[in-house]
């Protein structure tokens, strides 16, 4: 793939603005540049945030999503993925889904203490609770508060099934847990690789590891007996799309037990994030891969209809399910993951355990 510079491209970060937080009646504006003296400066380094919220599990009842239960012991991202759907909820915390996304990050300690309440309601049955529905869990902050590391001791405690999608190798810190979750059929883990190109992976998505060491992690984990899927995701036509085969036979000779893709999706202010970065980082393909985008949902960047938002219509996105279909025959044919155990669970209120019983 070729690559274009652009001088004016803001290496090191996702996001090259920061939009307008619709929630908010007043903004910030640079105007009339020619009178300062100096240049105006502002705080470009990664911020942390508390909160202290009363819950920490969420449950998605989308059509699409069959009632997920998922938990984001942080959020933002630092990682600066430039096509995150997750941009949109910063502007809840009166945030920009640019910049501010990716600089200003919001932590939650205590979410180890409210997933042990969480397990011990009276009428709680257990269900698979996802780890990053909406941001990493092993996003860089976690190296140093270890609060996704908590959060996996507690599903080993209680014995309930938990899932994983991440595109860090912080994940291999913690394979003592997830080997033992493993043994007990309680954990599947989603690596994420959008692109083996690393020229690419560095705009797409800067402060992520490379596609290699997330090749790396997949084997990690494989050679452990811990079940992975390959999330090829999101699939960009005219961009990343042509990868669809090369990501997945790459994460199968590493052990991969399955895949999975979504096409690419611009809904809220993301819409006007990627275009303007997509204009900065490839200007002489820009409008081609934004029509694509187009042609895959109904003419729109945006796509909030259940059934096609994440799947997307269309010639171009029938050759890419197509494509990712191929690929899974050929490359992983007779694989599939384990079933979760869901019989195992036992509540333990009041109840001191080790971390392994």
């Amino acid at each position: 793939m070729a690559h274009e510079e652009n001088p004016d491209f803001f290496k090191g970060r996702g996001a090259q603005v920061n939009t307008h937080n619709k929630f908010l009646k007043s903004k910030y504006v640079l105007e009339h540049v020619e009178g300062l003296d100096e240049p105006l400066l502002e705080n470009s380094a990664t911020q942390l945030f508390e909160e202290t919220p009363k819950k920490i599990v969420s449950e998605s009842n989308s059509p699409d999503l069959s009632h997920m239960y998922s938990i984001n012991p942080y959020q933002g991202c630092e990682h600066g993925c430039i096509y995150c759907y997750a941009r949109n909820s910063h502007e809840y915390y009166g945030f920009s889904a640019g910049l501010d996304f990716e600089r200003k990050i919001i932590v939650k300690r205590n979410a180890p203490e409210l997933l042990e309440e969480y397990f011990n309601k009276k009428n709680y049955r257990p269900v698979c609770i996802m780890l990053s529905g909406n941001t990493d869990c092993y996003q860089p902050i976690e190296r140093k508060l270890e609060i996704t590391r908590a959060l996996l001791a507690l599903f080993l405690k209680y014995k309930n099934p938990v899932s994983i999608i991440t595109k860090n190798n912080v994940i291999l810190r913690d394979l003592d847990i997830i080997s033992e979750l493993a043994k007990l059929n309680l954990i599947h883990v989603n690596v994420s690789i959008t692109s083996l190109d690393e020229q690419l992976r560095q705009k797409l998505e800067p402060r992520t590891i490379t596609a290699s060491g997330r090749l790396s992690v997949i084997q990690k984990l494989s050679e452990n007996g811990v079940p992975v899927r390959v999330m090829a995701a999101p699939i960009i036509p005219g961009l990343n799309s042509n990868e669809v085969p090369a990501i997945i036979k790459a994460a199968a000779d590493r052990g991969a037990l399955s895949a999975g893709f979504t096409i690419v999706r611009l809904n809220g202010s993301i819409a006007e994030i990627f275009s303007d970065w997509i204009t900065k980082a490839f200007p002489n393909k820009a409008e081609k891969v934004l029509n694509m985008i187009r042609s895959c949902h109904d003419g729109q960047l945006n796509d909030s209809d259940f059934g096609r938002r994440m799947s997307g219509e269309g010639k171009i996105a029938e050759s890419i399910h197509q494509m990712f279909k191929m690929a899974c025959n050929r490359f992983l044919d007779g694989r599939e993951m384990p079933a979760y155990n869901y019989d195992l669970f036992v509540p333990k209120k009041g109840k001191q355990t080790s971390l392994f019983d």
